[in-house]
């Protein structure tokens, strides 16, 4: 049964999604690609704009620092395989590439939800507590917090990709262009109950927590706006508007992508799959930086002053 079961695993497996686009692969592959290089460009400017700038070195800059070159992260494990395989007419991964996709897809995902939640705490002891912010969030403290999240989270993501090569995988079909760990398990030849244990109390933990504590912390602040003078009651509902106009945005894919099977969702077509996860994902990408970039007034300057001095 073990050798049966090695190998179904190592076999190669289908992404019917880039089927599904097969038609149209030209188009995709140059839309895949035009968000891909404006993703890294958008990006890698505000990284640069943040490590460069003396002023920018406050916590807030670094969250939203950190929140893009995420985004580069995230994206470098979905643009690039997708154009190539789209030009090259492949819709085959193997076992121990999808593991690697499956990894660094839902470690994005997960880093993406912490870090927004930690903006969002840093915005309420901003505004909430004032005179006491430069203490209760430093420089150092915001790199920390960062370095934690990542340590936990790959080992998290790690347990459960390592919960999926134990299984005895039956098919070979994922509705969808890219792996995540719940698509393998489906295959499995038996119900999964470790693994659906396993991964519905990450997702409790890992997703859900964090939303409530986002939601409780605009509560928070948005009642302090109201104690505050007009000038800076206006300044921080137009940070709390850009935090929510991402989060919620990036937010609503997430549980899509994470509850989907959970939810039924093996009853919804292929198309419906590829649709919901890549355009979500995709807007995820670029809003980011975007929006952080068009509405954070010292970095939008820094960035035209970048882009000057290129030209």
């Amino acid at each position: 049964m073990e050798n049966e079961s090695l190998v179904f695993n190592i076999q190669d497996y289908v992404l019917l999604g880039l089927k599904e686009m097969e038609y149209l692969k030209y188009f995709y592959s140059t839309v895949a690609l035009l968000i891909y290089l404006t993703t890294i460009f958008l990006c890698t400017l505000i990284v640069y704009a943040v490590w460069t700038e003396q002023s920018l070195h406050e916590p807030m800059y670094i969250f939203i620092g950190h929140l893009v070159w995420n985004d580069v992260f995230g994206s470098s494990a979905l643009f690039p395989k997708l154009v190539i395989d789209l030009l090259s007419g492949s819709s085959m991964i193997s076992f121990v590439g999808c593991l690697i996709q499956s990894f660094c897809i839902q470690t994005f995902a997960t880093v993406e939800i912490l870090t927004f939640t930690i903006m969002a705490y840093d915005r309420y002891l901003a505004v909430g507590f004032p005179l006491r912010y430069h203490s209760l969030m430093t420089n150092r403290k915001a790199l920390l917090s960062l370095a934690f999240i990542w340590l936990v989270l790959s080992g998290t993501q790690l347990i459960g990709a390592m919960l999926v090569v134990k299984l005895r995988l039956c098919g070979n079909s994922i509705k969808n262009v890219f792996c995540e760990t719940m698509s393998l398990t489906r295959l499995a030849c038996v119900s999964p109950v470790v693994n659906d244990t396993y991964g519905t109390t990450m997702a409790l933990i890992l997703i859900v927590s964090p939303l409530l504590i986002v939601i409780y912390c605009y509560i928070q602040t948005i009642l302090a706006c109201l104690k505050v003078s007009k000038k800076a009651n206006q300044k921080a509902i137009h940070t709390l508007v850009t935090h929510i106009i991402t989060f919620s945005t990036f937010m609503g894919a997430t549980l899509f992508v994470s509850f989907r099977y959970r939810l039924n969702g093996g009853s919804l077509s292929t198309a419906t799959h590829v649709a919901i996860s890549v355009c979500a994902m995709s807007v995820s990408f670029t809003l980011n930086p975007v929006i952080y970039g068009i509405r954070t007034e010292a970095l939008r300057m820094k960035m035209v002053h970048i882009l000057k001095e290129i030209k």
